[in-house]
């Protein structure tokens, strides 16, 4: 059958191939997550909806560890990352992910909002 060939043959060209997550990340971004904080990335990065709301403990437990003692003190630990550092950092987990966190630290929760 010509046309199942063609099909296949159209299928399997490099060009049409659809890229990885992660080549995708590092094209938009200049860099790839990796580290601790990878399992976050991945939690925030394969939700549909444009806000997900994770409280420290859900975080913790998505992670495996205990977050630092900041980010449970200062709101800034969450929202004043450096988005031109060159060297990864925790924050990578929502700016790769195309999020920005709002913490409310009484509530002990994080709004991390899909930027448009």
């Amino acid at each position: 059958m010509p046309v199942m060939d063609w099909i296949r043959r159209l299928g399997s060209t490099a060009r049409d191939q659809p890229e990885t997550d992660s080549e995708a990340t590092k094209r938009r971004h200049g860099r790839v997550m990796s580290g601790q904080y990878r399992l976050l990335y991945d939690y925030l990065e394969n939700r549909y909806a444009n806000t997900v709301v994770l409280t420290f403990s859900e975080i913790e437990d998505l992670l495996g560890f205990t977050l630092p003692d900041l980010a449970s003190l200062r709101q800034e630990w969450w929202t004043n990352a450096d988005r031109d550092t060159a060297g990864r950092s925790y924050s990578d987990a929502w700016i790769l992910a195309s999020r920005t966190a709002r913490p409310n630290l009484l509530a002990r929760n994080v709004v991390f909002e899909r930027g448009s």
